[in-house]
């Protein structure tokens, strides 16, 4: 089955995603518990808040998609292998032609050195990967994400899955059962990206 449109946005609007896996086929995940960042209680440290005062980075939204997803699918330290295959990248590539898919990249010095990108819908994102080749960009790019949704009046940040890097954010885990409910609120709430 394609990795239509139609089925990735039907997907996450049931709180299920999809991740390759190395024989290339695609399996999909309702993870219990699911893990988010509340918008209202997102963390930024001293040390990246000194980053970002310096403007070491320049930031922009949708400027470089493909890059980043790119980027995001490559082996990284502590990320040998990777859940984004060709196919994902061609249907995420799709959605964001179609306004549902967005990057977030940081450059410094004219290169591409971090980045995320992730799946908006109504006042729903589901984050779906970063990279970083600079020390703190990544970081960078979740922060201006975060001011952009709180600026759009989004209601849920789903990152799926906890990571340490994730809980010094200040992300939590939630039971599927009010990750539905908060997925459901979220799905009325009529923003844009």
């Amino acid at each position: 089955m394609a990795l239509t449109p139609e089925i990735l946005l039907s997907a996450y609007c049931q709180g299920i995603f999809p991740m390759a896996h190395e024989d290339g086929e695609i399996y999909w995940y309702d993870p219990d518990p699911r893990t988010i960042i509340p918008l209202e209680q997102f963390h930024i440290s001293r040390s990246l808040a000194r980053t970002i005062q310096k403007n070491k980075f320049n930031v922009t939204i949708n400027k470089a998609f493909s890059a980043v997803i790119h980027a995001c699918s490559l082996p990284a330290n502590g990320r040998e292998e990777t859940w984004i295959s060709s196919e994902i990248i061609t249907a995420y590539t799709e959605l964001h032609r179609l306004e549902f898919a967005h990057s977030i990249e940081c450059w410094h010095a004219g290169k591409l050195v971090g980045g995320l990108y992730g799946v908006a819908i109504n006042g729903f994102f589901a984050g779906e990967s970063m990279f970083t080749h600079s020390r703190d960009a990544s970081k960078v790019a979740l922060v201006h994400l975060v001011a952009h949704l709180h600026g759009a009046a989004f209601q849920l940040l789903d990152v799926q899955f906890m990571t340490e890097h994730l809980r010094r954010f200040g992300a939590v885990e939630i039971p599927r059962n009010v990750y539905q409910i908060k997925l459901a609120r979220a799905l009325e709430v009529p923003t844009r990206f």
